[in-house]
């Protein structure tokens, strides 16, 4: 098969990456953005951060799969519904084939083993840490995937993580059973033989499965990230992650029935290593799925091949003036605050970069975020004591630290003389240069 020629593969790049979609009609630019979106997550995946990400979630799921599994049984065994953590246990693993029985029964046997009232007080909190913990590895997965710098506060995370734990497994049984009752209700029965309908319920009850997970996943991508997620992103996210679960379920079905030699290789530990493989598996469908979510919403984020855009130090000494007197701007005339995004709408730039210029300015104590859902960008200390000097040495110190800093750096007497020339010269130039006084003059 012969290879693409270059001119055609430079074509096809420029028609992908640097056509106005606005221009073309809806279908092909909707086309043209989901091809963006995939090489994102595409590109993402090969990066390495979602399969290590997948992976310490790996890990983490085995210390805490027990512990969960505990409270969210002593929960529903306060509704009389416990005895549907098994079945539920059993489809999740289904995959795994008679491993997977195998699996279910050992983790319902430490499960039903393990007594509450013989572990104290202390046992008690660990309990209940770990499954927090768990929870909050979780939370940091996902605003990674996210570009979200901030977790929810330790208060705040308990009071979510808890309600999410207590009420998550009663509602998900809840459903499950209300499914299962209307469709051995007499009605529906009477109704099933009756064709096209009995056909019509049949492909309704095949298709259940896959409305239970995308359903679950929506509701995992709308509340776990610390940051509002649109019900659309989330729906998109989740259905294609939905799919990617039952097809990937039959495949790794298909892998482990068909595995006899990797069986008789590892013998006893070849159904934990399935199970961990299972787990990776599930979890890496899971991320790719809020990672589709996010730049749904965020379509600026795909505006690029490149995985990150380098700037120069003069973009960067631009954005950070720009993005500073933007802030003064609205404050000083009380208007709505900027958020991150916002801030790059103006300035014409993907969101991630602007976001790498904030957080210069909020190392310095410039600029500070609130706590909003989306967080909006206020200033740290009154801008009449704020300098441009002082905007621009934060840029030129990002990135330093107690580890990396010029201070280490071996000593020339002549060239430590031209960087005190050029510090006393960006004094002597800016540093009566006030950041109120450039908006209220501006006004």
């Amino acid at each position: 098969m012969a290879a693409l020629p270059k001119d055609s593969i430079s074509k096809l790049i420029e028609s992908i990456w640097h056509t106005e979609l606005s221009s073309m009609p809806r279908w092909r630019a909707g086309l043209i953005q989901c091809i963006r979106v995939l090489f994102a997550v595409a590109r993402d995946m090969t990066a390495g951060q979602l399969t290590l990400r997948a992976m310490s979630l790996v890990y983490t799921t085995l210390l805490s799969l027990v512990p969960l599994l505990a409270v969210s049984f002593s929960v529903l065994k306060a509704f009389g519904v416990h005895n549907k953590i098994e079945p539920m246990l059993l489809n999740l693993l289904q995959p795994l084939g008679d491993q997977g029985v195998q699996i279910t029964d050992s983790i319902i046997g430490f499960v039903e083993n393990m007594k509450v009232g013989v572990l104290g007080s202390l046992g008690i909190a660990l309990l209940f840490y770990t499954v927090v913990a768990l929870m909050q590895k979780i939370e940091a997965a996902f605003n990674h995937t996210w570009r979200v710098s901030q977790t929810r506060p330790l208060s705040q995370r308990f009071s979510d993580y808890l309600s999410v734990i207590m009420i998550g497994p009663v509602l998900v049984i809840s459903a499950l059973g209300l499914t299962s009752t209307m469709l051995n209700t007499s009605a529906m029965q009477w109704i099933a033989a009756i064709e096209p309908f009995g056909s019509l319920i049949e492909a309704a009850t095949t298709l259940i499965p896959y409305v239970l997970i995308i359903c679950a996943f929506i509701f995992i991508y709308t509340f776990i990230p610390n940051t509002k997620v649109k019900l659309k992103p989330a729906f998109v996210g989740a259905l294609v992650a939905g799919i990617l679960w039952q097809t990937a379920g039959w495949g790794f079905a298909t892998f482990v029935a068909t595995s006899t030699k990797t069986a008789a290789i590892y013998s006893a530990f070849a159904t934990l290593i399935f199970f961990l493989i299972w787990l990776h598996v599930g979890w890496l469908i899971l991320l790719v799925g809020a990672s589709i979510s996010f730049y749904v919403q965020n379509p600026d984020y795909v505006s690029s091949p490149q995985r990150e855009l380098k700037l120069s130090n003069n973009m960067k000494e631009r954005l950070a003036l720009l993005a500073i007197t933007r802030i003064a701007d609205n404050f000083y005339h009380q208007r709505q605050p900027y958020s991150a995004k916002q801030l790059a709408i103006e300035a014409n730039i993907p969101s991630d970069i602007m976001a790498n210029i904030l957080l210069a300015l909020e190392n310095q104590n410039l600029i500070k975020q609130t706590n909003d859902v989306i967080p909006v960008y206020l200033p740290a200390q009154p801008f009449d004591e704020i300098s441009v000097k002082h905007v621009l040495d934060a840029i030129r110190i990002a990135g330093e630290d107690r580890l990396l800093n010029s201070d280490q750096l071996s000593r020339n007497p002549q060239l430590e003389e031209i960087f005190v020339q050029l510090d006393t010269s960006l004094h002597a130039a800016f540093s009566n240069r006030i950041i109120k006084e450039l908006v209220t003059k501006q006004s």
